[in-house]
């Protein structure tokens, strides 16, 4: 199927998903993959939308980060330290782990805050969406395929 609202929503809602907003792309996957849009279509949609969406999240950490010694800013010095050396500890594969649920997209503004460079964030992190998103797209077409 063809139809670009559905392609539209998708982006939306994965752009938005990868964002500190609550939001969950699976759901729209799932009925645009239900409804017979086309599987690999799906699958560049959500990645690249949930890509983009992650880029913005380590722009906002790398503008935030200048704020890091404010009183008001959110994470203590503690925290970053940790943040830090976690980071430091696994390298820029950590965010490799930005397809987790809960601590996926707050590892991405984390990377912004570190300043990791971009040219190795993008394909990291679209590796992980892409995964994310191509096993949750495979489960679909395998088990629920005797179903629709």
């Amino acid at each position: 199927m063809w139809d670009l609202s559905g392609y539209a929503l998708l982006a939306f809602s994965a752009f938005t998903s990868a964002s500190l907003l609550p939001g969950s792309s699976e759901i729209v996957l799932a009925a645009l993959w239900y409804q017979g849009y086309n599987l690999w279509l799906l699958w560049l949609v959500a990645t690249l939308s949930n890509g983009v969406g992650s880029v913005l999240n380590w722009w906002l950490g790398s503008q935030v980060g200048r704020f890091q010694h404010k009183r008001w800013f959110p994470a203590s010095p503690e925290q970053l330290l940790r943040a830090q050396q976690w980071s430091y500890k696994f390298g820029p594969y950590a965010i490799l782990f930005s397809w987790l649920p809960v601590v996926g997209d707050p590892l991405t503004v984390v990377a912004g805050v570190l300043r990791y460079p971009l040219w190795q964030f993008i394909p990291l992190v679209l590796i992980a969406k892409g995964t994310r998103y191509g096993v949750l797209l495979l489960a679909a077409d395998t088990l629920l395929k005797g179903l629709v």
